[in-house]
């Protein structure tokens, strides 16, 4: 079989998208359309895969500097410098093409072709025939049709804008996708004129060219016209994440996750779930995120490239990245991780508290209102309301100690760099730095001495 090189229309602008983006790079799921179409495209396993770009080239070349490296080194990249046609587009990348290679062509404002497809169209590559895939579509509007003979043999594709009032009749539609051999491009493309409504070189002349010089050509027709769609607007952007949306839905409900209403979930990266798991409306997983078994998350959460160990229950609205939570831990409502913390087993975390940067060991509580930023917390430590770690001098970032069992009163200031033994108390409204020498087990307060002022005057404004 003949090696598969791909090559990836992304030249467009996009004008019905009414944004200064090129529409490849406006986003499904958390991806661009042309990442969604790239890494499909690297699923196939092809030798290489071309991109042809055009408007907004040096922005779609900056996006792809994101991908994996080995990704990357598959990718080589062709300007095309004047938007002419689908068959341009093509022959602009065709002098990168292998001589004996075949050629799969799709498109970056398609992000969500179906895999399958794609593999079945590999795996019938004969190094002869074009293979141009169609779908039937029951509202065709917009799209090429697929011309027959009596026969049902394939004729010819006429596009909307040039086809007939009988032709615009017609159901099956032109995807646009073709597998051809690279040195019947070779030999076609330069024959394809541009004697049409638009004065463009159309690649759908293609296939009518080579039926009349008695090449074969075949038409795989696809059960799935609504991942062939392409994206031209806001309302079909719209309409393609709903759509991945359910498809991720219905995934993650077959292997077993409760969803409490899959129209209201959004998945943009990678979830994956053990046994039992439940996910309450209206929540946004982004990045690499795992759930172990008997999970709980409440409504409205975001959370980003975390991993929640089993027996864990997240309260409604919070908004987690870059954590580790252990086992049977509990945080939120209304609470936020930032990055770089690890919760230990059982470890609670409160109503507005705000956590980054720190290691909270096992069966420590901070219940409500506090922050808690570069801190190293030992075990069954509790801290009250109104906790603060002053971690930040103005110009650097320093730590917060406590040891095993500390007791942290309600409204106290932990100012960074402090250490504080096992054991210790700190009384509520404490002050406690690093100039305090407390030994294990001490009570620590710093309050000042109250003053009582008999009959006293407020301030009042004065009248205008």
């Amino acid at each position: 079989m003949n090696p598969l090189e791909i090559v990836i229309l992304a030249a467009g602008k996009g004008t019905r998208m009414y944004s200064a983006l090129p529409k490849v790079l406006h986003k499904v799921a958390g991806r661009t359309l042309l990442e969604h179409v790239i890494l499909k495209a690297a699923a196939l396993n092809p030798t290489a895969i071309h991109v042809v770009i055009g408007h907004g080239a040096e922005q779609v070349r900056q996006s792809l500097d994101t991908l994996p490296p080995d990704l990357r080194t598959l990718l080589h990249l062709q300007l095309q410098r004047a938007q002419q046609g689908t068959a341009h587009a093509v022959a602009t990348a065709l002098p990168e093409v292998g001589e004996h290679s075949e050629v799969l062509v799709l498109y970056g404002d398609t992000p969500l072709v179906p895999e399958g497809i794609l593999k079945t169209l590999g795996s019938r590559r004969d190094g002869q025939t074009l293979l141009l895939l169609s779908a039937r579509a029951d509202e065709p509007y917009g799209y090429g049709r697929i011309v027959r003979a009596e026969s049902g043999d394939f004729l010819r594709i006429v596009e909307e804008k040039d086809a007939s009032e009988q032709e615009r009749a017609l159901t099956e539609i032109n995807t646009g996708i073709v597998l051809c051999p690279a040195q019947l491009l070779r030999e076609y493309l330069p024959r394809i004129g541009c004697d049409n409504a638009q004065h463009e070189y159309y690649l759908t002349d293609l296939p009518g060219l080579l039926r009349k010089d008695g090449k074969p050509v075949e038409v795989v027709i696809s059960e799935d016209f609504d991942g062939l769609r392409g994206i031209n607007n806001k309302m079909q952007l719209a309409h393609a994440e709903r759509l991945y949306q359910s498809e991720q839905a219905d995934k993650l409900m077959r292997a077993g996750v409760t969803l409490a209403d899959p129209k209201r979930f959004d998945l943009r990266g990678t979830l994956k779930c053990g046994q039992d798991v439940f996910i309450d409306v209206n929540c946004i997983f982004e990045g690499e995120v795992s759930l172990g078994d008997n999970v709980t998350v409440g409504a409205g959460c975001v959370i980003r490239n975390c991993s929640i160990a089993a027996g864990s229950v997240i309260s409604p609205y919070c908004v987690f990245e870059g954590s580790t939570l252990k086992e049977r831990t509990t945080v939120g409502p209304f609470a936020r991780l930032r990055p770089g913390n690890v919760l230990e087993d059982e470890v609670h975390v409160g109503n507005f508290v705000e956590v980054k940067n720190s290691h909270l060991k096992r069966g420590t509580k901070a219940g409500h209102l506090s922050y808690l930023g570069d801190s190293d917390i030992g075990a069954d430590v509790n801290i009250g309301a109104g906790t603060i770690t002053c971690n930040y001098d103005g110009a650097n970032k320093h730590r917060t100690v406590l040891g095993d069992r500390v007791f942290v009163g309600s409204d106290t200031q932990l100012v960074a760099p402090v250490s504080v033994p096992d054991d210790v108390t700190i009384g509520a409204g404490t002050t406690y730095t690093r100039h305090i020498e407390a030994p294990q087990g001490a009570l620590v307060t710093s309050r000042a001495k109250p003053r009582v002022v008999e009959n006293y005057p407020r301030p009042t404004k004065e009248k205008r």
